[in-house]
């Protein structure tokens, strides 16, 4: 196929996809859950665990050999973008008057899930057939861990956001935790991919290389970005051109370094300045990002996923084991964390709740994984599994807590009425009797 048919094959992929994507996050948001996840499960479904499994003719025409290095490019330019945006977002969290709950709470977070994922691959080991070959073991362990322990922290924002948890306790404190969460995560899974290679030359160099890059952020790029977007008279449209050369600079340098191009994306969001001129320049960059480049992630991660192998009882039970280990990792680590930080029960339980889900974060980090040859194409589809599952169960799950809340606070207030009813009947009572 030449170019000029590849990219025409591209358009129409890329129309399949953004449609199918809003036509099930539309049907989705009826039922209460967040645009994410009608995109993620969009994603899978146009894959090959159903479309390619029921019609592998259109599979094969929609989305060729060809088609998918474009795709797999076109959409990492949206990934970079939408990175920089949660780098952004991560800097404006405050964890002030939060700071001994949310140190605890994402500590146990990150520590425990990981753990148990760690334990859990290095106990089913080799002979499990899903590790990759070449990887060493405690890498392949190490990798699992960190994206259990992940939390999707823009969804999480999200959600707070439209249930109009911002003002409340564990809101703030899910809030706070989901940034010390994923800065956590987002280092670790750093050096894991560092060290994937098993070359100290490589390791070094991808350390040397990532201090260097943030020294030059620090010092030269923070200084650099808040004195182009400080210029009097800039249009928004020459301050976005500005920003999309430095994110496409980090993107190619920490690619380059093996760090791969979402770090650039977040650690460029994190120094770039806060200001109305900078919050406009990123406002104008996430609506697009969001509506049409995530899509394609989606749809990339989908044709990577075969939940056909999961057929496989030993990986079905795999899967369900690395699900089970996420949940009572995550929500059972953060809600134990902060009860004995010394957060009401009703709180810690929302916290664990909202910490529990991985969304679009983990899946970034699976692919990051795939690309660097950490994982194979079975543990992808075991791990996007944990990331659907964990995702889609946090709206039910706060609506059910609230819902129980009410409940109790109906049943507590009826009892109050009563309780006074017959205070107030008692004194005529002994009245009549004496």
């Amino acid at each position: 196929m030449d170019i000029a048919a590849t990219t025409a094959r591209f358009f129409l992929a890329a129309v399949v996809v953004l449609v199918v994507c809003r036509l099930v996050a539309t049907a989705l948001r009826r039922v209460g859950q967040p645009p994410v996840i009608g995109e993620m499960i969009a994603g899978v479904l146009l894959g090959p665990s159903l479309l390619g499994l029921v019609l592998p003719g259109v599979q094969n025409t929609l989305f060729p050999a060809d088609v998918r290095p474009m795709l797999y490019v076109v959409s990492h330019i949206g990934l970079v973008a939408f990175m920089f945006g949660v780098g952004h977002e991560f800097k404006s969290q405050r964890v002030r008057g939060l700071g001994r709950s949310a140190g605890m709470i994402s500590a146990a977070g990150v520590t425990v899930p990981l753990l148990l994922g760690a334990m859990l691959v290095l106990t089913i080991g080799p002979r499990s057939g899903v590790l990759a070959a070449g990887i060493p073991l405690w890498v392949s362990a190490l990798f699992v861990g960190v994206t259990l322990a992940i939390t999707a922290f823009p969804m999480l924002a999200r959600i707070i956001s439209e249930r109009g948890l911002t003002g409340t306790r564990f809101g703030s404190l899910s809030m706070a935790c989901g940034a010390l969460d994923d800065g956590v995560a987002w280092v670790l899974l750093a050096v894991v991919i560092g060290a994937a290679t098993g070359d100290p030359n490589r390791i070094l160099y991808t350390a040397g290389g990532t201090v260097l890059f943030l020294v030059f952020l620090a010092f030269v790029g923070r200084p650099l970005l808040a004195w182009a977007l400080a210029r009097p008279g800039a249009a928004v449209e020459q301050l976005v051109l500005v920003t999309a050369v430095a994110l496409f600079a980090a993107a190619w340098y920490t690619d380059t370094i093996g760090l791969y191009s979402v770090f650039g994306g977040f650690c460029l969001g994190y120094v770039f300045p806060s200001s109305p001129v900078a919050d406009r320049v990123v406002d104008a960059i996430s609506p697009v990002t969001k509506t049409v480049f995530l899509p394609l992630f989606f749809a990339y991660s989908g044709l990577n996923t075969q939940f056909g192998l999961l057929v496989s009882p030993a990986l079905l039970l795999l899967s369900l084991a690395f699900v089970v280990a996420a949940i009572v990792g995550k929500f059972g680590g953060c809600f134990a964390a902060a009860r004995f930080a010394g957060e009401r029960r009703p709180d810690a339980l929302r916290v664990g709740v909202l910490m529990n889900a991985r969304g679009l974060m983990q899946l970034i980090a699976l692919n990051v994984g795939l690309q660097a040859g950490i994982v194979t194409d079975a543990l992808f589809s075991a791990l996007v599994l944990v990331a659907l599952v964990t995702t889609v169960m946090t709206a039910p799950w706060l609506t059910w807590l609230d819902r129980r809340a009410a409940r109790m606070s109906e049943s507590v207030e009826q009892g109050g009425a009563v309780s006074r009813t017959l205070s107030a009947s008692r004194p005529d009572d002994e009245g009549e009797s004496r």
